[in-house]
């Protein structure tokens, strides 16, 4: 598997031609996708000595970067208690330990504290062990919680009685790793996974009897929706919720009546997307019923569910997107988004008050926290942005007094006043307007431009926020620029921006991230031979599809868990993924979305030209992105480059689409991909 003249891998070239609408694709590293192949594995393995050898020169510096962001973290580090049912909980970490120790103390901080779960333990026995969802039944007697050993998203739910600390022998098998309780602390509804991992099946379990024994109460039979089990923050109901891209289902049934059968709230109908809470005798829905795109909040009585009895409450409006919202016995808040930046609005259910929190700084994230009871006055929201390390706040509703309850503290010191966070915007080919945050240190501003890191995702709706890292100080402190660019396929700009890249709008994505990438080169943040680009999963496909298009632009390009082999997968049904996707990058088997996904898809397009030097990582158990999506794209750009810039493919053996579960043991990669940069810049210390 390797050139003994160069040490380079390389992988066999086996002929295979797929034929889908008349149109035949030749794909020669088809065969890769044989994970039990010990072809497959040598040349996996035979990649990593390769990376192994090619940074081997690094390999002080990733210790030193390692040591340095480890460093900088607590080790025995607490959240802030919440109160839920009698008992505050809260998670700390010992010092040196990679996992999380789930605690509890009942009624007062200053009671005896309770370990639920202390996950190092548990963890001793597994290459890879991380816990899921956590819930606790309503006598406060039992704890349910998912374990994934895998890394492959699949969880066990175990339950632990934390009276006497026995953990059942059985387990539910293949879930989803969450439950939602009964009433009667005796039964749980559950998710299960079929083969290709998709959410498709919700059971019922009775406690201490045989799960050959557990009950099929919903099954979501339409391929393009996934399905999960909850309970309202009411705790009056259990919830089966369905979804997919652009569409919702919502299913109730009150949760002291668990051998009832479960009541549909709103029938699905395409493009038609509803998410529900329950407070009082109303059901509080945010939805985009009546083309409202940036979504509206509604309400409608328990016994009049259906979308005719929907009475607004907050209308739509074209200029804020409403993201989401927390309710209160005497206040309801909203998080919205206006102009890419999150707002937290407070109003009194009795129209006395109206108004909203404010943020101090020109770019940054904000968010509505953790609030489980109903009664109280005090909301708890997070605050961050590039400069300012994440902050938990309790802000008083009535007195508008509020206490920051907790700081992310950054071991060694961080003064924010050396930093600069600003928001710039570029202009894409169709005229739209681009954000881009950034961050750097103001004592290390080149005039003739710093090396740059632009980071991308653009896919899903997922808006990449720009808050705080102190893993990020690594590369700021040697004279980095950091970047984020919030193009379409995102919310940062709303709905609209959202829909203006995916499907037919897929490009968008593409086109505005090379415009960011090129207003910082004329702004003169950097230039070509200083310009970088990361991005991973969907963000991987972006990088893909921008280095075939624009590959003079950057130097380098870290591609993490990269989504590039687009049109094969989204032709395989039994991949994890496929068929909830087809409303976010189009069915292939119809054949106008078969040619647009062709003309873009990162590993069909790779082409004989010059491209930037290049660092892939994946896992072998990924269960999002298979393995087997790099280490193709890695073994075509291998045969068709025409530059000698490096290229390394890093395979982790053990881990799937998240990496590492530990806490620490994660920046390894970390460190490996800032010394791959740090060594392209020249940086050596």
């Amino acid at each position: 598997m390797q050139n003994p003249a160069t040490d380079i891998p390389f992988a066999e070239k086996i002929a295979k031609e797929l034929k889908t609408h008349g149109h035949t694709r030749n794909d020669e590293y088809y065969w890769l996708n044989q994970r039990e192949n010990p072809q497959v594995l040598e040349y996996l393995k035979a990649e990593n000595h390769f990376l192994k050898q090619g940074l081997k020169h690094t390999e002080d510096l990733q210790e030193r970067l390692f040591e340095e962001i480890t460093g900088r973290i607590k080790q025995d580090d607490s959240s802030v208690p919440y109160k839920k049912n009698g008992y505050w909980y809260y998670v700390r970490y010992y010092e040196g330990m990679e996992h999380p120790v789930y605690c509890r103390k009942k009624e007062s901080l200053q009671a005896a504290e309770e370990i639920m779960l202390d996950v190092n333990k548990l963890a001793e026995k597994h290459e890879y062990y991380k816990v899921g969802s956590l819930s606790v039944s309503p006598d406060n007697e039992w704890l349910a919680y998912g374990e994934d050993t895998l890394s492959r998203r699949i969880y066990n739910v175990r339950f632990k009685n934390l009276k006497t600390g026995q953990t059942l022998d059985h387990c539910l098998e293949y879930t989803t790793g969450s439950v939602a309780w009964a009433e009667d602390n005796r039964t749980v509804f559950y998710t299960v996974k079929d083969s290709s991992l998709r959410a498709h099946k919700v059971y019922k379990h009775y406690l201490h009897t045989d799960t050959r024994e557990d009950i099929e109460v919903y099954h979501e039979t339409d391929p393009t929706f996934t399905c999960a089990a909850y309970k309202t923050k009411s705790e009056r109901f259990l919830m089966i919720a369905s979804f997919s891209t652009v569409s919702n289902e919502f299913r109730y049934l009150q949760a002291d009546n668990p051998d009832g059968d479960f009541q549909v709230l709103q029938q699905r109908e395409r493009l038609l997307e509803y998410s529900v809470a329950h407070f009082g005798d109303y059901w509080y829905i945010r939805t985009n019923k009546d083309e409202a795109t940036n979504f509206k909040l509604v309400k409608t009585p328990l016994n009049q569910t259906e979308k005719e009895h929907w009475r607004e409450v907050v209308p739509h409006r074209e200029d804020v997107y409403l993201e989401g919202l927390e309710i209160f016995s005497e206040f309801l808040v909203l998080e919205e988004r206006r102009e890419g930046l999150t707002q937290i609005r407070i109003s009194r259910w009795d129209g006395r008050d109206d108004y909203y929190l404010s943020f101090p700084e020109e770019t940054y994230t904000a968010g509505i926290g953790n609030n489980p009871d109903f009664e109280s006055n005090t909301l708890r929201y997070g605050y961050s942005s590039l400069t300012t390390p994440t902050s938990i706040f309790d802000f008083d509703m009535t007195s508008r007094e509020q206490v920051l309850m907790k700081q992310q503290e950054v071991v060694g010191g961080h003064d924010p006043a050396l930093y600069q966070s600003e928001r710039v915007w570029a202009d894409a080919p169709d005229g739209k307007k681009v954000p881009i945050s950034l961050v750097y240190r103001k004592d290390l501003k080149n005039s003739n431009g710093n090396p740059l890191l632009l980071y991308g995702y653009g896919a899903y709706g997922l808006t990449v926020d720009p808050g705080f890292s102190s893993t990020r100080l690594s590369l700021l402190d040697r004279g980095f620029v950091f970047a984020i660019a919030h193009i379409r396929g995102g919310q940062y700009l709303g709905r609209n921006w959202y829909d203006d890249g995916k499907l037919f709008n897929k490009k968008n994505t593409f086109s505005d991230f090379i415009a960011c990438a090129e207003k910082l080169i004329q702004t003169g943040y950097t230039n070509t031979e200083k310009m970088y680009a990361m991005g991973g999963s969907a963000g991987g496909l972006l990088m893909g599809a921008v280095i075939n298009e624009r590959p003079e632009l950057f130097n380098g390009v870290i591609a993490a868990v990269p989504f590039v082999d687009v049109v094969t997968t989204m032709l395989d049904e039994t991949i994890p993924l496929t068929t909830g996707e087809y409303d976010e990058w189009g069915n292939p088997n119809d054949e106008k979305y078969y040619h647009y996904i062709l003309s873009y898809s990162p590993y069909d397009n790779v082409r004989n030209q010059d491209y930037p030097a290049l660092l892939i990582t994946t896992g072998l158990h990924d269960s999002q992105v298979q393995y087997w999506e790099p280490a193709k794209w890695m073994a075509r750009l291998r045969a068709k480059k025409t530059n000698h810039r490096p290229l390394y493919l890093y395979t982790n053996m053990d881990t799937g689409h998240g990496g590492a579960a530990g806490r620490f043991e994660a920046y390894r990669e970390t460190a490996l991909e800032y010394a791959f940069l740090m060594d392209l810049a020249g940086i050596k210390d």
